[in-house]
Parts: C-alpha cells; sequence; structure tokens
C-alpha cells in the first residue's frame, strides 16, 4: 500500500476546483510505488494523476522534477505534463503536502518485458538524454557520492555482523576512489530511477515514462547503468545476458557511447548497484513502523555489484 496520506473526496474537490478540470467524477488510491500517495482522479475533463509529495521528497526538488517531465513531453516524448492551476502553479498543498496534477499516461508496465520491450526502453531512455540536454535547470544528484557515504555511514551505526559484511562489500565504490566514477563523463538532465515499473507500455510501443522524482544533473551513462541494473537481471539479482544487450543496444541506437562512457559502464553499474543495496539496507535497519510499506531485501542489488564489480575487473 502506497497512500500514506489519505485523501477523501471532501479534501480533493476544493484542490481541484482550480485547476479547471470541472467536477470530480471519482477518486482512486494507486497502490504501486513506495515514495509518495498517488490517486487516479477521474473529472469532466478526463483522468488525471494527483500527487501528494512524501518527507523524503525534497519539495525544493520539484521544480527540476516537473519541469524536465514536462520538458520531455514538449519534445515528443510519452511524459506526463503537470496542470497549472488558476495562479500558474504546478505545485500546491493538499492535507499538509506538497501536491500535483499530472495527465494520465495510458499503459501498463510489463512485468517480464520481452527483448523487444528492453530495446524499446532502452531507445527512450536514450531520447530522454538528448531531449533533455537543452533543459535549462539543475539539480545534484540526492543519492550521489556524499549522500552514499551518509547513507553508508549511519548504516554502520546499527549493523550486525551480517550487516558489517555487506558493507565492507560496498566500501571500495563508497569511500574510495572508485566512489564517483562518472564525475569527468558527459551529463546533464537524468531520470535515475529508470525502473520497469516507471515506464508504460501499450503493446510494444512506451505509452509512459514516469516518475520523475529522483531526477537530476548527472552522467548519461550513469543513467544508463541504473537502467542496465534495473532491467537486466532477474528477481534474485542474477544477469540476464540478452536482456542486457538488448536494452544497450536500443540505447546506443539512438545515442552511442562514447570510449570513455563505454569503458566506465562497469564501474558506473557497481555505484548504482550500491546505491539501491544501501538505500534498502538503510530502510531495513531504520524502518519506521508507521510506513505502510514493507522494506525490500538489499540481497538482490548485492549481488548485482558482485556481477559488476567482475565486468569492471575484465574491463580494468
Amino acid at each position: 500500500m502506497a497512500v500514506f496520506t489519505p485523501v477523501e473526496e471532501a479534501d480533493a474537490e476544493p484542490f481541484i476546483s482550480r485547476y479547471g478540470l470541472g467536477a470530480l467524477r471519482s477518486l482512486t488510491p494507486i497502490a504501486e510505488g513506495v515514495e509518495n500517495t498517488n490517486y487516479r482522479i477521474d473529472t469532466d475533463r478526463g483522468p488525471f494523476i494527483l500527487t501528494l509529495f512524501e518527507r523524503r521528497t525534497d519539495a525544493a526538488s520539484l521544480p527540476f522534477c516537473l519541469g524536465l517531465t514536462a520538458h520531455a513531453a514538449d519534445r515528443g516524448l510519452p511524459c506526463a505534463r503537470p496542470v497549472r492551476d488558476d495562479r500558474g502553479q504546478v505545485v500546491g498543498e493538499l492535507n499538509g503536502r506538497p501536491a500535483a496534477l499530472l495527465e494520465w499516461l495510458p499503459g501498463a508496465w510489463k512485468r517480464e518485458p520481452s527483448l523487444a520491450h528492453q530495446h524499446a526502453a532502452g531507445a527512450l531512455l536514450a531520447r530522454l538524454h538528448l531531449a533533455a540536454a537543452d533543459f535549462p535547470l539543475e539539480r545534484a544528484n540526492p543519492v550521489g557520492p556524499a549522500a552514499r557515504r551518509a547513507l553508508f555511514e549511519r548504516c554502520q551505526t546499527r549493523a550486525d555482523a551480517a550487516d558489517c559484511a555487506l558493507l565492507d562489500r560496498m566500501a571500495p565504490w563508497v569511500t574510495g576512489p572508485c566512489a564517483d566514477p562518472g564525475a569527468a563523463l558527459p551529463r546533464g538532465p537524468i531520470h535515475a530511477d529508470y525502473f520497469p515499473d516507471n515506464l508504460l507500455f501499450e503493446g510494444d510501443a512506451p505509452s509512459g515514462l514516469i516518475d520523475f522524482y529522483f531526477g537530476c544533473t548527472d552522467a548519461f551513462a550513469y543513467d544508463l547503468a541504473i537502467a542496465l541494473s534495473a532491467w537486466g537481471f532477474d528477481p534474485d539479482g542474477l544477469p540476464l545476458p540478452a536482456a542486457l544487450s538488448a536494452f544497450r543496444t536500443g540505447y546506443e541506437s539512438v545515442r552511442p557511447l562514447t570510449p570513455t562512457e563505454a569503458a566506465a559502464l562497469p564501474a558506473l553499474g557497481a555505484v548504482a548497484a550500491v546505491r539501491f543495496t544501501l538505500t534498502r539496507l538503510h530502510d531495513r535497519l531504520f524502518h519506521d513502523p508507521t510506513r505502510l510499506v514493507t522494506p525490500k531485501d538489499p540481497a538482490p542489488f548485492l549481488r548485482r555489484l558482485d556481477w559488476w564489480t567482475e565486468q569492471a575487473a575484465l574491463a580494468a
């Protein structure tokens, strides 16, 4: 369940009235997701997404995140435009949370993407990087090297022996010279959370790229490494070579990697795996029992780290 802030129709109606959407016809909670509260709202003008941003989403980041999805939509990508209210604002407040309305995008995410879906997903990520190149805003990576180190050190304060062994395997990519392998690579706005559940399909065609709330300014190849780590492994964290190849081939059919980016990709993949291992470990060690979300197991991303580390050693 991913509704952290309940919203009743009586709460939503005054908020929605500022957007010129007509009457509210229905309000339906969306259970998927672990960061923010989402509802589908149906109005006289059709369906929209109502998002309430919870404590882990920095309100100061919203102009970047919402601006990036609007910018991508304006460039022809299947992304949702935020709706402006009668004051021209895209962020308001509802039930004590920053809130926004976005266009509803059709389709559903693929739980078992085919190689054709992998290729299409890679191509769309490359299109996003090209389309976002002239987006004028910047945002530091909220889970960049300094944040990863802070998470690492906080985890150490509660880690048992098994957790300490896990942290030891991550340490070279957090505290050593390999902590930021993308620092000198081509960079710009990235999605930074390009998982299968953030890409909707109708048939074999992508129909909606959603959830830009980890979006930031970082290396394009790091975004690709995150995506490969998300799409190219099975639920246990074991690599799927055909999927990895299809996704990367799709990406490079639109935006070929430079030789420097290609050489750095295994190290970037290791850092991406560390990011998700750390955040999952942190969520388990510091779980808030009032949050109705079960912390995810860090082990599958630790297995990804092992695979990327092997690839980095082979490339050295």
